[in-house]
């Protein structure tokens, strides 16, 4: 008995320090902080790369582009889901022969299967983020084309809704072929608001910053920020948001689970 015992711990020991391991820890990616690393036809920033307790390959990574420049051909993902975020000027996406420009804080989705592809349309530096991620759990890609499959959202054609400390932006909530849930909308505040008292979810949690300055408290500590900074909250990790400047802020947030 003794021994089995001791197995057991060791095991559970050895799964706890695993998971640890693999994933991606909660905490602040700061913009000012990330190296550019020229490429071919592009400037690209590495943000983050890992596993996540909803996620077997989590990837954030940031490009700017000059006019008339892509950063490689359209391609295509077998198994992995894409957002595509504009941070500034004009980008053309295309996605199954699909084409759209899109402007700041818009925002495309590609799923699986479905080419897809990026080039700067305007006459400045264009911008972007790439969030790629890849479920834990069997893809499902009925449950994605159910659910509306791949899109474009322009960020001047979605309508906001009033908190009562500033206002929000929803972009959309869905079941996607890699997660049962993928939510996203904006959040603005007004100077010295807080977001919510400090809480948990199962859903893990990247916050985007689009403008502003905040504090963000998460497991005991506070992490400031400013445009461009990303955070990454895992799952049930204590956390809050609090606008610390003197206008308003605003920031993009996506929850996801499997």
């Amino acid at each position: 008995m003794k021994v089995t015992l001791a197995l057991l711990i060791n095991l559970f020991t050895y799964s706890l320090l695993a998971q640890k391991t693999d994933s991606l820890l909660a905490g602040v990616y700061h913009w000012d902080s990330l190296q550019p690393i020229k490429e071919d036809t592009r400037v690209r920033r590495q943000v983050l790369e890992g596993k996540t307790f909803a996620l077997s390959y989590f990837e954030i990574h940031a490009s700017t582009l000059e006019p008339g420049k892509a950063p490689h051909p359209p391609h295509v993902h077998t198994d992995q889901e894409e957002l595509m975020i504009v941070k500034e000027g004009q980008v053309k996406i295309t996605i199954s022969g699909m084409s759209k420009v899109l402007g700041p804080g818009s925002i495309a989705f590609a799923m699986p299967g479905d080419e897809h592809g990026i080039e700067n349309a305007g006459n400045t530096q264009a911008t972007y983020y790439i969030l790629k991620y890849k479920g834990k759990l069997p893809m499902d890609l009925t449950r994605s084309k159910k659910a509306g499959g791949s899109f474009m959202l322009d960020w001047n054609e979605l309508k906001t809704s009033n908190t009562g400390k500033g206002y929000r932006r929803d972009f959309f909530n869905r079941a996607t072929s890699q997660l049962n849930q993928f939510e996203m909308h904006t959040t603005a505040l007004n100077a010295d608001s807080v977001s919510h008292a400090p809480h948990t979810h199962v859903q893990e949690e990247v916050i985007l910053l689009l403008r502003g300055n905040v504090q963000m408290f998460i497991n005991g500590q506070y992490h400031k920020g400013s445009a461009g900074d990303i955070y990454f909250l895992s799952s049930n990790v204590p956390h809050n948001l609090k606008n610390i400047g003197k206008e308003q802020c605003e920031y993009f947030a996506f929850q996801w689970r499997n």
